[in-house]
């Protein structure tokens, strides 16, 4: 028996991975594709993604008249708004169509519903640490004057400047 060798795989971002998972639960919501919540911050920009959220989309309903053949209509995309920005929303719902369906590749939206209530802030990234005091820096030089490999040095001393500052704010 061969072993065959160790192949080592690109990271992949979470976001594709969890796209099949995460479909079924938002088709629920008449979300066809996770496509609009996975990207909401690009398709609306950072200003208006921070004070809204997409609910859901609304298909309007297949009427008994209606031809098979006809052209699917557009659904009503339901968003929450945080109170005073809901007039501004309103004035750039047009653009935010247009965003969406470009995204999608297809006229997916035809118009946004608002619905005005509080949006659940989301976690912010993580804060970057303060740079290393410059007592820190000397004593992690001092620490790693016995390297050869200047370029394995000041990584060191980087690293060192690092744990000496976490270790005295404690």
């Amino acid at each position: 028996m061969t072993k065959r060798p160790f192949q080592r795989r690109a990271a992949r971002p979470l976001a594709d991975l969890i796209g099949d998972t995460i479909d079924p639960l938002l088709a629920k919501q008449g979300f066809g594709e996770s496509d609009i919540i996975l990207n909401w911050d690009e398709i609306a920009g950072e200003r208006l993604a921070a004070v809204t959220e997409p609910l859901k989309l609304q298909w309007p309903s297949r009427g008994p008249k209606r031809s098979p053949d006809a052209p699917a209509e557009p659904a009503t995309l339901i968003l929450r708004v945080e109170g005073a920005f809901a007039i501004e929303v309103q004035h750039v719902a047009a653009i935010l169509c247009e965003r969406i369906n470009g995204r999608l590749g297809w006229r997916c939206v035809g118009k946004i519903a608002l619905r005005q209530g509080p949006i659940e802030r989301r976690a912010k990234g993580p804060t970057v640490p303060p740079p290393p005091s410059a007592a820190a820096v000397a004593a992690a030089g001092k620490l790693s004057e016995g390297v050869e490999d200047e370029g394995l040095r000041e990584a060191l001393t980087r690293l060192g400047a690092r744990v000496l500052t976490k270790s005295s704010a404690k």
